[in-house]
């Protein structure tokens, strides 16, 4: 008997057809988003309705404050400011102020003002007399509790859109207002102070392709940014870069600035692709957003990593539970808004060294709940949030804390180690953006320090202070890490005379015994030598080569890809057969891209064999999917490479070098395999108990990539994004709750993947929210294929409920022996790392 995992997978993540009758949906999950019933809320919280903001015909809230009075104050998407006045009982009364400007995506009071940061890009201002982009400053100058001033006090490009100016916060101290943009709108002209260097550059190795589908093709560095400024308008300065569409700011008890960076979902599926993150804003810095093909992985050390890694989504309102009247434990977390999956995450943080670590969990959710803003009204130490956006149906809700637990105001204080490290940080920062001599002597003392964020800021410092004062002691360090990013900073401040010297102190590193992490940054320090410095001379290419060349291929996913980047880039002795081996081997789908994409300018080297290996690669991933710019890539991929070929070498390709196949249904392409057993959680660790043999890590590998976990989860940095990152999972879990979460997916369904099922009069469709356009709701009911969407009109939805039933598709394993599974659970177990000690058992 022959079964397909397909029947499996089709059986749960397409739209079903029949048994609409069975269903039995709850009647209190209702198709109106304003219904408090629909949501799902953390064990002791409710949701409120407070007002109806679509009912009321006052637009489509994106943005809130709330001022001196305890008013909230909210901005229609295309239209006026509002305000809502809440009496003892909760209940609200809403005016429309009478000054004639809206369109507010940032909202501060402060200095007794109406800050506002206007993101004008709509040609629909609905009678407001924005004059652009930019931040207004509005007062009240007659006493009348209106505002009749307006200010213009920071203007940006008129190049703004959703990807323009967003939010508005006050600074710890309370002297100053900080402010952000995404990477639509150019740093303002009147920042003439910055503590970032001003020396941002692509700093891509092999070049990038732009967004396949033409997205901000022209867009560069420094992409989107934040900056401050005095309540004037005065003294802005730039704070930090590298996002790709930041929406909100805010500062923890701790004054540490956060924000949560956006995604470009179009990217799903390649090796460029990056979740949404939340970031700790320390000073100066880059976070890499680049277009199309170029932005920069986590791992480049003349960057600043994420705190967390959220997944796929839309970012709008954040915000700090400090003043709620909450359990300490959400006072001090910080709660993210995702406007596309519907999802109100509270993020909770744990100092670590000079900055944090995090997990998260779902808050509030809905399907769909297309939430803009929220912000803890002092008042009452209530949480309100808005749902709106792109002329969605939008309300204003409250979230109240009705359990047990004690509410009284948090006095938890961060481990000594933490606090002292991030004193260390802030005394670094002090010397960004200004020349002082008192910098190098304790940057440099730095360079090598164990906390990255330290090592960041200290070579932060020293790039503001003149480069002769300090290049001569820098070489001579001689720790791994403070001469990487000794490397860095001459670099980057284009030290041409030090190239050779730093050469060759790199390459007298011994790679193989340096850790994995340092490995990444050694290889990214090579590169920025010669993408600022300039190309490596013969000599200096055989020093690198000896060093690198014998380390490829690794079993350390992203340093076998920075390897196969720079080796290419020196044409190393061999390497196109070795790339191409590596292209068919890879387990997943994103390396296989990185390998395909480092080839696609190497002229020299090929053989008639490795060249129809290469375009036969494209063939074989035509089943592949991912964004909406997925399949663009490849083809721009493929045809750069075409484009190097000669009419000889063309005609010698015959077919591969035709029209690409059509994609294929990722649900029909799976191979067929034998079903082994109905396989039970007893059952298998019943079998388990009885093997002798020691698990193998690259079958593991091997095995987890056929049971198609790398479709949906992340692993080591590299699969889907559509499930839980499995990276840690051996360390939370046994190997009981492994199996129980493979084998019965659909026991425990976390908030943050669950599916919705929307019943119409013609079918159930179950899936997940992913996008919103007016009326109109846009499902992905196939995990395999992210950007596929199907599209729901709001009006034809009877009712909704969230599906009992996992998107994760049950009898993963039953086409697997019990050995299989064994190294399948091994290499789950060892969180990628094949010395581990599972492999030693």
């Amino acid at each position: 008997m022959r079964r397909n995992i397909v029947s499996y997978i089709k059986r749960f993540s397409i739209v079903c057809l029949t048994g609409i009758a069975s269903l039995a949906l709850q009647a209190a999950c209702q198709a109106d988003s304003t219904a408090a019933g629909t949501f799902r809320t953390v064990a002791g919280f409710e949701v409120e309705l407070v007002h109806d903001i679509s009912a009321a015909d006052q637009g489509s809230w994106v943005s809130m404050c709330v001022d001196p009075q305890g008013r909230i104050i909210a901005s229609d998407q295309y239209g006026k400011l509002y305000r809502v006045t809440l009496d003892d009982a909760g209940a609200a009364q809403v005016e429309q102020l009478e000054v004639n400007i809206g369109l507010a995506q940032g909202m501060l009071c402060a200095f007794d003002s109406l800050y506002i940061n206007i993101n004008a890009g709509s040609k629909e201002r609905a009678g407001t007399e924005a004059i652009g982009p930019g931040v207004y400053r509005l007062r009240d100058t007659t006493g009348d509790d209106q505002y009749d001033k307006v200010e213009y006090i920071v203007p940006m490009s008129d190049k703004a859109g959703e990807h323009g100016p967003h939010a508005l916060v006050l600074s710890p101290d309370g002297k100053q207002i900080y402010f952000c943009s995404g990477n639509q709108v150019d740093v303002p002209e009147s920042a003439t102070a910055s503590v970032v260097p001003r020396r941002w550059y692509e700093d891509h190795l092999l070049g990038r392709l732009p967004d396949a589908r033409g997205h901000m093709a022209g867009r560069l560095a420094p992409g989107g940014w934040i900056c401050r400024m005095d309540p004037d308008g005065s003294n802005v300065e730039l704070v930090a870069t590298g996002f790709r569409n930041e929406y909100d700011l805010a500062f923890n008890a701790a004054g540490e600035l956060f924000t949560y960076d956006a995604d470009m979902e179009w990217d799903i599926g390649t090796p460029w692709y990056r979740p949404t993150r939340v970031n700790h804003v320390q000073s100066g810095a880059e976070f890499g957003w680049r277009n199309g093909t170029g932005k920069w992985p986590a791992y480049y050390g003349d960057s600043v990593a994420a705190v967390l890694n959220i997944g796929p989504g839309s970012p709008t309102g954040i915000a700090f539970g400090t003043g709620a009247n909450f359990p300490a434990k959400y006072q001090n977390a910080l709660f993210i808004c995702d406007w596309s999956y519907g999802v109100i995450y509270a993020v909770h943080m744990q100092a670590q060294g000079a900055t944090y670590t995090a997990e998260m969990e779902s808050f509030v959710t809905a399907a769909p709940m297309p939430v803009t803003d929220l912000v803890v009204r002092p008042q009452d130490g209530e949480l309100y949030f808005a749902v709106g956006g792109r002329r969605t149906a939008s309300a204003l809700y409250r979230v109240k804390y009705t359990g047990s637990e004690s509410t009284a105001p948090s006095t938890s204080v961060d481990a000594e180690a933490a606090i002292a490290a991030r004193n260390l940080r802030h005394q670094l920062e002090s010397f960004h953006g200004h020349a002082d001599a008192d910098a190098i002597p304790l940057a440099l003392a730095n360079l090598g320090n164990s906390d990255r964020t330290i090592r960041f800021a200290a070579r932060i410092a020293l790039e503001h202070q003149p480069v002769e004062s300090w290049r001569a002691a820098a070489l001579e360090l001689t720790d791994p890490l403070a001469l990487i990013n000794v490397a860095y900073a001459l670099s980057r401040v284009r030290s041409t005379q030090d190239q050779s010297a730093l050469q060759s102190k790199l390459c007298k590193l011994d790679f193989g015994s340096l850790p994995i992490a340092t490995r990444l940054e050694l290889i990214r320090a090579h590169n920025l030598l010669w993408i600022r410095l300039g190309a490596p001379t013969p000599e200096q290419r055989t020093e690198v080569l000896a060093q690198l060349d014998g380390a490829f291929p690794s079993q350390a996913g992203m340093v076998n890809r920075e390897l196969a980047a720079t080796l290419c880039y020196l044409n190393a002795p061999n390497i196109i057969p070795r790339v191409v081996e590596q292209m068919h081997l890879a387990s997943s789908q994103e390396d296989q891209i990185h390998y395909a994409f480092c080839l696609r300018d190497v002229s020299q080297g090929w053989t008639p064999e490795t060249r129809k290996d290469y375009f036969q690669w494209f063939f074989d991933v035509a089943s592949a999917r991912g964004g909406a710019s997925f399949g663009g890539f490849l083809n721009n991929i493929r045809q750069a490479a075409l484009d190097n070929l000669d009419e000889a070498q063309i005609a010698a390709l015959g077919d591969l070098a035709g029209n690409m196949p059509a994609p294929r249904d990722p649900l029909e392409d799976l191979t067929p395999r034998e079903v082994v057993a109905e396989w039970t959680v007893a059952g298998l660790q019943a079998e388990l108990a009885k093997l002798k043999t020691k698990p193998d890590f690259a079958k593991g590998r091997s095995l987890t990539a056929t049971a198609q976990c790398f479709k949906c989860h992340r692993f080591t940095g590299e699969g889907g994004i559509q499930g839980p990152d499995l990276t840690a999972a051996g360390g939370r879990f046994n190997e009981t709750d492994l199996l129980s979460s493979i084998v019965e997916p659909n026991k425990v369904i976390s908030d943050q993947y669950q599916a919705t099922q929307f019943l119409t009069e013609d079918a159930v469709i179950t899936g997940r929210v992913a996008n919103l356009s007016g009326d109109t709701i846009k499902v992905v009911t196939n995990m395999l294929a992210p950007g596929d969407f199907t599209d729901i009109n709001v009006d034809d939805i009877l009712e909704r409920r969230p599906s009992p039933l996992s998107m994760m598709p049950a009898g993963l394993l039953n086409t697997f022996t019990v050995e299989e599974i064994a190294d399948i659970l091994a290499y789950l177990r060892s969180g990628g790392n094949a010395s581990h000690e599972v492999y030693q058992e």
